[in-house]
């Protein structure tokens, strides 16, 4: 297998990541990241105490190069959480900025400091293991119940999630990418930072999301901005009252949403003042990215696309059977194959039979409909989000969609419950624009009733002052109690 990261010895002088005022070439990465590739020697895992930093940065390309499994970890982690992946992956090392105090948690673990200026120069001679199945990530995911589980991310998972993206969307060297997201996770660690140096190009990372950071940036020569939902409603909310924003959004080429559905209503408000639309791609933890809207497609709010290249996707009913034909609104898991899936959950044999059929088919519990240009619109997760009501099965998604579109509703988010007539029930969940004008329960229900269909209006309807979210800006659904 090719490097990961050809520029650390073909472009030296360029630069490859901003953080803040601090500027780093591919030549000072390929020193430094050499150098602790040199330090980290044979270990079987390393952990990574991933902070905003260009440290995170330097440390992943390190284990990369030396072929060492790199465990990111989340510094807002609790103890538990924390304790338990450090039991389940045993890294023998934990990788940080000289200046970060790690939890009591960690004390036990030999500590290395990543050295961004090393006083030594080392050979960018090629340590990499060119086994494709090599272990390269190892990412913890939770899933709906019991501790988080170690997805295992091979090399080749790495390399065709973006090559793939860069076939659709157009992603080359002379791309500066922009984003305020975390680098414990998959967005903005794999694409967000991994992305722009195996092009070859540059990232600036904002520290934290605002969008001041993004104006500055956009206007002053990067060409892409990755965000999440919350980002982006954020900076629909700025657009009015922002011409700065405006501009500098108006010149981005590629402005990319992930991690969750953007709202169609946020979709609208950025295109009508930008005139630049929003693309959405679909991936998760244990599968990198799967699909993505091209940048030639017609645009079309609410959908993330068609499969990368190599991957194959199905959707299928509950007994596994696929879902063929242009069935208006059938509602299908989503299965996916391809040399982008991870290879397995550390330590977990069983979880790992369990989310695969027979033919290698990977269950992602995400449901979804297929248009009929093909494109896939995810309608929400199975286990939260499929809601099986009077006989229909029903995506929280397109009601939430439909919600957004009322102007007293700020944020929305739907949930079923049981119900002896229904089986369950729709219920929303509803931060108001206005918190001491409300509008009506009924006032919804029927809003939601003309744009979809009767038996998709809410039944129930709570209204809250806030959505309890994860640190990548999605509502956890689970905290939501009547």
């Amino acid at each position: 297998m090719a490097p990961l990261f050809p520029a650390l010895t073909r472009t030296p002088e360029r630069t490859a990541l901003q953080f803040g005022d601090h500027r780093m070439t591919y030549g000072a990465l390929a020193a430094a990241a050499n150098g602790l590739a040199r330090r980290i020697g044979a270990a079987q895992r390393v952990a990574v105490w991933a902070t905003s930093s260009p440290e995170t940065v330097i440390a992943v390309v390190a284990a990369l190069l030396a072929g060492v499994p790199a465990v990111p970890l989340n510094p807002k982690s609790g103890e538990t959480e924390l304790g338990h992946i450090l039991t389940d992956s045993a890294p023998a090392h934990i990788l940080a900025a000289p200046s970060v105090q790690l939890p009591t948690a960690l004390a036990e673990i030999d500590r290395i400091d990543v050295d961004r200026n090393p006083a030594n120069t080392f050979a960018s001679d090629a340590l990499e293991p060119d086994d494709g199945a090599a272990a390269a990530l190892i990412v913890y995911t939770s899933g709906t119940t019991g501790p988080p589980k170690g997805a295992v991310l091979p090399r080749r998972a790495i390399a065709a999630t973006l090559d793939g993206l860069a076939d659709v969307w157009e992603w080359t060297a002379d791309d500066v990418l922009v984003h305020g997201l975390p680098l414990f996770h998959v967005h903005g660690l794999i694409l967000g930072a991994l992305g722009p140096l195996r092009r070859g190009g540059t990232v600036r990372h904002l520290g934290r999301f605002s969008t001041d950071g993004v104006t500055r940036e956009l206007s002053s020569g990067a060409t892409m901005l990755f965000g999440v939902p919350t980002m982006y409603h954020r900076i629909a909310e700025e657009l009015p009252g922002d011409p700065a924003l405006v501009k500098a959004l108006s010149t981005a080429r590629l402005l990319v949403s992930g991690s969750a559905a953007l709202p169609v209503h946020d979709h609208q408000r950025i295109t009508t003042a930008t005139g630049r639309r929003v693309v959405e791609r679909y991936g998760m933890t244990e599968t990198l990215m799967n699909t993505s809207v091209c940048l030639d497609a017609p645009p079309v709010a609410g959908t993330v696309g068609h499969p990368l290249p190599g991957v194959e996707l199905r959707l299928v009913d509950d007994a596994d059977t696929e879902i063929t034909g242009e069935v208006p609104d059938s509602v299908g898991e989503i299965q996916v194959r391809g040399p982008n899936l991870f290879s397995e959950y550390l330590n977990r044999p069983d979880a790992t039979a369990a989310a695969f059929t027979g033919d290698g088919w990977f269950r992602t519990g995400d449901m979804a409909v297929r248009g009929t240009d093909g494109s896939i619109r995810i309608v929400g997760r199975r286990a939260t989000d499929l809601i099986k009501s009077g006989g229909y099965k029903i995506g929280a998604g397109e009601i939430e969609n439909a919600l957004l579109e009322h102007p007293a509703v700020a944020e929305a988010a739907v949930t079923g419950e049981p119900d002896d007539d229904l089986g369950e029930r729709i219920v929303a969940w509803i931060v108001p624009a206005d918190p001491q004008a409300p509008p009506s329960a009924a006032e919804l229900a029927d809003h939601v009733a003309r744009r979809l269909a009767p038996h998709k209006r809410p039944r129930v309807v709570h209204f809250i002052p806030a959505m309890p979210r994860n640190d990548m800006g999605k509502i956890r659904k689970r905290d939501l109690h009547g």
